[in-house]
């Protein structure tokens, strides 16, 4: 892919937002294509996930025959789809939240929750990617049964998570503190 390719994907991607190419920064591009990509790497795996669970329904009934390693793919998947769709979540401000007491607050108390929300999933993508990583080194050496990859890779998302999660909380507290901060009309 050449950069301008990924220019003209970034534009359509922000004007899809609302968002225009020449007033976001770098970082919120960056921040953009990231969550693009994210967004298309957990479709596929939803896709293929379906696919594999179509093949093991085929294989056990009509060739009497079942796939055995459909089950370790698909917990794999489905770490996958999890963790980095939690981060997507993240970047769009749709992740679980119980939001009651901000909607019924005074702006200043709510801005104080916004910042307080951004705060500690940006503390929290920090703990995901020292101890995913921690954790990802401990069962590198391991085998996934029936698939034989490591370990590892089922525990690399939390890594990967934590640091996209750290990443856009960041980018939300930039915006905060930028002087034409507007709330969102959610």
């Amino acid at each position: 892919m050449t950069i301008s390719e990924v220019k003209s994907t970034l534009r359509v991607l922000l004007m899809s937002a609302g968002k225009s190419l020449e007033k976001t920064s770098l970082f919120d591009r960056l921040l953009d294509l990231f969550s693009y990509i994210n967004t298309v790497i957990t479709g596929i795996a939803m896709v293929v996930m379906t696919a594999i669970f179509g093949w093991l329904v085929f294989g056990r009934y009509v060739l009497n025959a079942t796939p055995t390693w459909v089950e370790q793919v698909s917990l794999l998947l489905i770490v996958y789809i999890g963790f980095l769709g939690a981060s997507v979540g993240v970047h769009k401000k749709t992740h679980l939240g119980v939001s009651v007491f901000r909607e019924i607050s005074p702006k200043p108390v709510r801005r104080f929750f916004d910042f307080l929300s951004h705060s500690i999933l940006a503390g929290f993508g920090v703990i995901m990617t020292i101890y995913g990583y921690k954790l990802t080194m401990f069962k590198w050496t391991a085998e996934i049964p029936l698939i034989h990859v490591s370990e590892g890779i089922r525990s690399l998302p939390i890594v990967l998570s934590g640091a996209l999660i750290f990443l856009y909380s960041i980018g939300h507290l930039i915006h905060f503190f930028q002087p034409t901060h507007q709330e969102d009309a959610e």
